[in-house]
């Protein structure tokens, strides 16, 4: 398993700067559009901790007490993100709602907004960075953390245009309005952490695009004597599993039907990095072989194949 703790360290790094360069520019500025950005990056700080220690999980290899290992420990990241998020914009609206009823003057703008910037910088280049690797990798955990960061810099652009409107208008109660907007913001980014995480719990199925490429794999290898069904997948962490039954005539050999499985496994694994396939052999001509699952994948059979090349050679070749 890989181990893609330094990716939270990098998180982590991050999270301390920019707490650092905003809690000082809410500081001079009294802002608390700013106030509100900086909480947020508490909750990145919080989140980088529990991204560390669930890739540190994840990495784990499989034991006498996990047989398919601890890949879904990423989800469990996720969801205490997702959680913290909310907390975060719990605070952020009741400051907004207060500061809204008590308006305050803003100070000090143009080294406040500096401050700021370069904080989104630091954040942006960071997001950018977790996201690449956890498309790369499959991760959630950091793919999420990316997400998060990269909603933290918009969060930021919005509160630097509030705070220079306040600055040229001078209507000081836009400032709590820009920072109720970001609170908003940020409760539906929780909430998209919490569902992503949790229908990864539930054993999410792989996506339709990611299905029909197995399928298509799959497909190679049916003839007159061979094909599939009950094709059904699930997703842990970033490992994938699969399982199929090959339906094969019950005259083969032990041999034969173990030497088809071998190659239709080989298949899949060059196909598809981090899955697992597992194959249950069945005798066609078995009444007990069909109707196993109420949910699958369909792999076509080869009656259904010979049946759409048929069509597709009658289109080509038809009046136009």
């Amino acid at each position: 398993m890989r181990d893609l703790s330094r990716y939270a360290y990098l998180s982590i790094a991050a999270a301390l700067v920019t707490i650092t360069l905003k809690f000082f520019a809410w500081r001079i500025t009294g802002s608390v559009g700013l106030l509100s950005d900086a909480a947020e990056s508490v909750v990145n700080l919080v989140a980088a901790v529990a991204v560390l220690i669930a890739l540190r999980v994840a990495a784990m290899p499989a034991d006498k007490n996990h047989h398919f290992g601890h890949t879904k420990a990423e989800y469990f990241s996720a969801a205490i993100e997702g959680m913290m998020i909310f907390a975060a914009a719990v605070v952020i609206v009741y400051t907004a709602v207060e500061r809204f009823l008590n308006p305050q003057p803003i100070e000090n703008v143009g080294v406040g907004l500096a401050i700021s910037v370069v904080a989104s910088v630091v954040n942006g280049v960071v997001g950018w960075l977790l996201i690449r690797a956890g498309r790369r990798y499959r991760s959630l955990t950091l793919t999420a953390d990316g997400k998060h960061l990269m909603t933290d810099v918009w969060t930021s652009a919005g509160v630097v245009v509030g705070v220079i409107a306040v600055a040229l208008t001078g209507i000081e109660r836009l400032d709590p309005v820009i920072a109720f907007l970001v609170g908003l913001n940020i409760i539906w980014t929780g909430w998209s952490l919490v569902r992503e995480s949790s229908e990864g719990l539930m054993d999410i199925a792989l996506s339709k695009e990611e299905n029909a490429a197995l399928a298509a794999v799959l497909t190679r290898f049916v003839s007159p004597d061979v094909h599939f069904h009950a094709l059904r997948t699930r997703v842990s962490g970033h490992h994938r599993f699969a399982e199929v039954h090959v339906l094969v005539p019950g005259a083969w050999t032990v041999q034969q039907g173990h030497d088809l499985v071998e190659e239709v496994e080989d298949a899949v694994r060059e196909e598809f990095a981090d899955l697992t396939l597992t194959c249950h052999l069945e005798p066609a001509e078995d009444p007990r072989a069909y109707g196993d699952y109420p949910a699958e994948f369909p792999v076509p059979t080869h009656d259904q194949i010979v049946a759409t090349r048929g069509a597709e050679g009658a289109s080509s070749t038809g009046p136009s």
